[in-house]
């Protein structure tokens, strides 16, 4: 007759797929984006050289994999949010344009909300 609220709240498994698949395209494919040429200006301000271009799009497209399976999902999400926190604090301080570091942020702070709301599964 009554319910239990303060039991686990159950989540539709679609949602879940459907939020880690987009989180895992979006990033698969922004990794990819980093070999092409498009980027060399800005990872030349950067000033670490083309290598971590190459690296960027290689973490990112990892990250991506690592949020489609559920075991690894929480390894992926640190990955990705460790990635776009360093690449909005790289453009307010490094590059110094702090205006195109909100998109970035803006993920980030994506990607910690996401977690926080699924880290007990």
């Amino acid at each position: 007759m009554f319910e239990d609220s303060t039991g686990p709240e159950l989540r539709n498994p679609i949602t879940e797929w459907v939020l880690r698949c987009g989180i895992a395209l979006f990033f698969v494919s922004a990794g990819a984006d980093k070999f092409q040429p498009g980027w060399i200006k800005l990872f030349q301000e950067i000033g670490f050289g083309q290598w971590f271009r190459y690296f960027t799009g290689v973490v990112e497209i990892l990250g991506g994999a690592l949020v489609l399976l559920p075991w690894t999902r929480t390894a992926g999400l640190a990955l990705l949010a460790c990635t776009m926190g360093s690449a909005a604090l790289l453009l307010i301080f490094v590059v110094g344009r702090p205006a195109d570091s909100i998109i970035s942020s803006a993920i980030f702070i994506g990607l910690i909300f996401y977690w926080w709301n699924r880290r007990i599964d």
